[in-house]
């Protein structure tokens, strides 16, 4: 494996990146536009390249979690759309406006701060209202009155989007979607039979994508975690998969120092591994500050040579250990993997997940900046 010159770096396929794109274009059909989802940095995978790929593959849209994200787009050279999803703050909106950043809106008093705005400036603005239909998060109730009033109330801006957000999408043993969906359907039809019908009604991130519910795809769908290769598996009698993507990134360490230590040596804080008999060593230049979770220790393992090396002891801050007493190659300056491929041996973010007690989501968002990016 090459080495590079970095403690700790991730590699991202731009090329998987594209090609995750275009596996959901192709399961949704040219009738339904889709949305990448950049927020929180690309989920770590480098929000800039991975925006800059997209748009080269074709995407219209990109979602982003706040105006920052969005800023930072722009600044570097980034022309598509961007739906800022959980971002309408006064401090904010100057900037979003300014960046030509489209709001989703979660309140009907945000309708009238925004049609102000756009009076005051004598500028008409476009806007996605987002709808709480069932998630008890972000987003106005789904009873189209007081919506209608509000719109009506709000002549200098558009609706050009209606939106929710699915609580239990991989749940199939609970109908909290079917609920969610029949709540937002019936606001959707109520507003449309007023005449208010928005250009994009959207509803579905990669679950209900990657599993056929069809019905929730709408005209646009808003696909996160499955742009960068990753499917949650489902709970209950879920349909076949209908969406094929591979993981976009590895993450790779350098081994620091090798050596040799006795039976009954303790390893790291709080001596939490006691050798039980001769073992060799590989100290990696990554620990938790990097984003190996801490929970991994004395339970996880890398590869090192193509072959799994268990971590031995707690990951420390910087640094973490590992048994290579059956790699007898491993020597300092040598490259081990943490997330990806290693000849016939893998490891990808829903393994390590498992093991630390967490989600996939939170251990891609949880690779430190001070990992170096490298783009392939």
């Amino acid at each position: 494996m090459e080495r590079l010159p970095y403690r700790s770096w991730v590699e991202v396929s731009r090329q998987q990146i594209g090609d995750n794109f275009d596996a959901i274009r192709n399961t949704v059909g040219s009738q339904t536009e889709v949305m990448p989802v950049v927020k929180a940095d690309a989920y770590r995978h480098g929000a800039v390249e991975v925006s800059r790929t997209l748009e080269e593959r074709g995407a219209q849209w990109l979602a982003v979690s706040n105006t920052e994200e969005g800023v930072a787009l722009r600044d570097a050279g980034i022309k598509t759309r961007i739906l800022v999803m959980a971002d309408f703050l006064p401090f904010t909106r100057e900037a979003m406006l300014a960046y030509e950043l489209t709001p989703v809106i979660h309140s009907l008093e945000d309708v009238a701060e925004l049609d102000r705005i756009a009076r005051a400036r004598g500028s008409r603005y476009k806007f996605h209202l987002k709808v709480d239909s069932g998630m008890g998060r972000l987003g106005v109730a789904p009873d189209p009155a007081p919506i209608l009033a509000a719109l009506s109330d709000a002549p200098n801006i558009e609706l050009e989007g209606l939106m929710t957000h699915f609580a239990s999408a991989g749940n199939y043993q609970s109908s909290q979607t079917d609920e969610q969906i029949l709540a937002f359907e019936a606001l959707a039809d109520a507003l449309a039979r007023e005449g208010v019908k928005p250009r994009y009604v959207h509803l579905s991130s990669t679950i209900p994508i990657a599993y056929g519910r069809k019905r929730a795809w709408r005209g646009m769908v808003r696909p996160g975690h499955a742009i960068y290769g990753y499917v949650s598996p489902a709970r209950g009698q879920a349909p076949t998969r209908k969406l094929a993507v591979k993981p976009a990134l590895a993450w790779r360490a350098t081994v620091l120092s090798v050596k040799n230590l006795p039976a009954g040596a303790l390893i790291g804080y709080g001596g939490m591994y006691r050798a039980q008999q001769p073992v060799r060593i590989a100290i990696l230049a990554a620990g938790y500050a990097d984003g190996i979770p801490h929970r991994l220790s004395n339970r996880g393992r890398v590869i090192a040579a193509g072959r799994f090396a268990p971590i031995l002891g707690s990951v420390s801050m910087d640094l973490t250990t590992i048994d290579v007493t059956t790699i007898p190659e491993i020597r300092p300056g040598d490259t081990v993997t943490l997330l990806g491929h290693d000849g016939a041996s893998s490891i990808d973010a829903q393994e390590i997940a498992k093991l630390a007690g967490t989600i996939s989501y939170s251990v891609l968002c949880g690779i430190h900046a001070r990992v170096k990016r490298v783009y392939v």
